[in-house]
């Protein structure tokens, strides 16, 4: 999708989904936002989803070593942990959320430790705080709730806005329910979602990206996604590896619904 002077492209979807037997599943958005001379990405996923970032930035002709800019919505190992991916790329993420990250007890949260104390560390890391700009256009934004110092991120341009929401909004259905799953404080978490449907609702044609799920934009005041969704697992149930058993994760489009924060 192009806003203005950028090029926004979703490297890897989220998915709405949790693990029933295997604990957590954290696929998580990577976008990818091209344009005013930088190669950005918002959130970079885990260790799982490392070739995948390297094979969908190969087929737009970039490496990672052409990323500029690695922003970060919040420290959790399924958005955070690839930042050393990238070798010449400014890291960005909320001066109060590194400071909760690396105060947090080793072995307790979903806190990559050792990366986040790396980070913590590094010459790369640019702290930031609400209201801070990241790029041309595009600021942070205060949203606690799913972790205490969460950011997120609209970028603002001629044509249309676009937010990205990490885990303050992991997906539609937390968007028009205004309850979150998997929150530090879910009050917080209500008040961020609100804020975000207050922005959303600002300016027609404003997209949103959650933290797992597929963009979207509203119609009728009801989310509606763009673009179908991409998710399957394959798994070896036969005697042989030549032969494998597809489950598609994938549903029909939603069904609109009444939409909230009114």
């Amino acid at each position: 999708m192009h806003a203005g002077s950028y090029e926004i492209d979703i490297v890897v979807q989220g998915y709405p989904g949790k693990s029933v037997c295997h604990g957590g599943l954290g696929w998580s958005t990577i976008a990818l936002i091209r344009g005013e001379g930088r190669i950005a990405l918002v959130d970079v996923g885990s260790f799982s989803q490392r070739g995948l970032i390297r094979e969908r930035l190969r087929a737009r002709g970039l490496s990672p070593e052409q990323v500029t800019d690695v922003i970060l919505t919040h420290s959790h190992w399924d958005h955070s942990i690839n930042w050393v991916l990238f070798p010449n790329a400014t890291a960005w993420i909320g001066a109060d959320e590194l400071a909760w990250s690396v105060a947090q007890p080793w072995g307790h949260t979903a806190v990559p430790e050792f990366y986040v104390r790396e980070l913590d560390r590094s010459s790369r890391c640019r702290r930031i705080r609400p209201g801070d700009t990241v790029l041309p256009g595009m600021t942070a934004d205060a949203a606690p709730g799913h972790t205490p110092g969460h950011l997120f991120f609209v970028l603002s341009t001629a044509s249309l806005d676009i937010l990205f929401t990490g885990d303050s909004a992991k997906n539609r259905a937390e968007l028009l329910s205004l309850t979150a799953d998997m929150t530090c404080d879910q009050a917080e978490s209500r008040r961020s979602m609100e804020k975000i449907w207050q922005i959303w609702r600002r300016r027609s044609g404003t997209i949103v990206i959650p933290g797992h799920d597929i963009p979207m934009r509203l119609e009728n005041d009801c989310p509606s996604y763009i673009g179908p969704r991409e998710a399957a697992i394959s798994a070896w149930f036969e005697d042989d590896l030549e032969r494998t058993t597809l489950f598609s994760l994938a549903l029909p489009a939603v069904v609109p619904a009444r939409a909230a924060a009114e």
